[in-house]
């Protein structure tokens, strides 16, 4: 101090002290070497994480790292490794809180429309046929179609689910998804099921691959199904190079180099978690669907767009079931992993984003140590609530986990189980979306667009004019 007060007093130039440099990390680096690629997209991957909002995300990575043995907070997804990232505003025409199909529709055409409605726009009324008809928008799948490109879907639900239909389909009410759900009128009005829409679409814009669940809806009741009409995979067999499968070991035998339209069924309905079929048996996984995708798609020198959608996070969010609903969120990194390995990242645009958010919160308390599944606990001892009860560290807004008045206290056996529902502050039967804003992720042509806070519109506007802008 002594010295400091003279350097000040007689005006003398005194040297600073040394301070010691950190080294540049390898994050910083990479951002410091960043530049914006403005080439043309050959290849566009959407990728959407049903109801994969930020605290699915954290809470997401913490469980992968943990079932390998890693600290789980500092655990990193392979998706959140890509360059770019924003926040999307996922509300719809006519809700706070957006849907799956409004949530899909705005950002595969540009448009928000009402909550249950798929590609049409706003001025649709909910379940009128001849509204739908006027208000028709065509899908960034079809638009790039006639372009020459290859297109795909593949999902763990079922293939006229919400999220897959907003690639092809065009209704005032997602729930028409085969003929034994469309109303008589709508019939009568000249509208078609989804179902019928994804193999019926004219060659010029119809989908090439498509993977998932929905058997049930494309089969008729003669087969099993639940169709009054046709049997459209005899319709989707009947075209020159083109291949039905229903297992694991029948995809992988698919000879990519010859076959140009694929349609995978591999259940009634929705797929089964991997928590329950552990990568065994016959159902394929996240990854397997879309590897056999890209392989098939990519056979076009003018390139493709896919869309890759992780259903099960939604499913089981709905069911408050933390475990199965995370455990897909790193289902989704697999297949993100996959398609980065098996494309050019100069020309590939890669985008993983949600639809919208769900309820799930992350609680202070645990220790890192702790499982993120588990009670709330300091070093293996309880950090109870303000009544000395047992809480946990993962808990929903509303759902049907919520527990009654005079329940028995919570243990940890019970929360770590596979079938546990995290408990939910209002009871319902099915719980419900959030609507905060929801991460977007992404790499390639033109992904430098996709930052800060943006309409979940604008991630169309942004894949199109990637796909279709020829600046070098």
């Amino acid at each position: 101090m002594k010295s400091l007060l003279v350097c000040l007093s007689l005006s003398v130039l005194c040297a600073a002290p040394a301070v010691a440099q950190s080294p540049v990390s390898a994050e910083l680096r990479a951002a410091l070497d960043r530049a914006p690629n403005t080439k043309k997209a050959r290849n566009i991957i959407l990728f959407i994480g049903d109801g994969m909002g930020v605290s699915s995300v954290t809470a997401g990575r913490i469980l992968a790292g943990q079932n390998r043995g890693r600290d789980g907070a500092s655990y990193r997804l392979t998706f959140e490794s890509l360059p770019y990232t924003g926040l999307s505003k996922t509300y719809s025409a006519d809700k706070f809180v957006t849907d799956s199909a409004n949530g899909i529709s705005a950002i595969t055409t540009g448009v928000k429309t009402i909550n249950a409605a798929i590609g049409v726009d706003a001025t649709v009324k909910s379940g009128d046929c001849a509204s739908s008809q006027r208000a028709r928008v065509a899908t960034l799948a079809e638009i790039l179609k006639t372009q020459g490109k290859t297109t795909g879907i593949v999902t763990t639900a079922g293939l006229t689910d919400a999220t897959p239909a907003g690639a092809y389909g065009h209704v005032p009410s997602r729930g028409w998804r085969s003929d034994a759900e469309l109303p008589a009128d709508a019939a009568k009005a000249g509208c078609i099921d989804l179902a019928r829409q994804l193999v019926e679409a004219p060659e010029t814009t119809r989908i090439d691959v498509a993977l998932g669940g929905d058997r049930a809806r494309f089969l008729t009741e003669a087969q099993g199904g639940r169709r009054k009409d046709r049997d459209l995979t005899a319709l989707w067999r009947a075209r020159p190079a083109a291949a039905v499968v229903t297992d694991k070991a029948a995809l992988s035998a698919v000879d990519t180099r010859k076959t140009k339209t694929l349609l995978g069924l591999f259940s009634e309905g929705d797929l089964l978690s991997v928590v329950d079929h552990k990568g065994q048996g016959s159902t394929p996984t996240l990854e397997d669907m879309t590897r056999k995708a890209i392989s098939v798609l990519a056979q076009n020198e003018d390139g493709f767009f896919l869309l890759v959608e992780s259903a099960s996070i939604d499913k089981w969010h709905h069911e408050n079931n933390a475990l199965r609903a995370l455990t897909d969120v790193d289902e989704l990194d697999k297949a993100v992993k996959a398609a980065m390995e098996m494309t050019d990242a100069s020309e590939t645009l890669i985008i993983v984003t949600a639809d919208h958010s769900h309820s799930l919160t992350l609680s202070a308390g645990s220790t890192r140590n702790e499982p993120i599944l588990g009670l709330s606990r300091k070093n293996g001892v309880d950090e109870p609530d303000r009544n000395g009860q047992p809480r946990l560290t993962l808990n929903y807004a509303t759902g049907p986990g919520a527990r009654p008045a005079g329940s028995p206290a919570l243990t940890q056996d019970e929360a770590l189980s596979p079938d546990f529902h995290q408990t939910a502050l209002t009871p319902m039967s099915s719980a419900q979306h959030a609507g905060e804003d929801v991460p977007v992720y992404a790499s390639g042509p033109f992904a430098h667009l996709l930052s800060g806070t943006v309409e979940s519109t604008f991630l169309y506007e942004v894949m199109r004019f990637a796909a279709t802008s020829d600046r070098k």
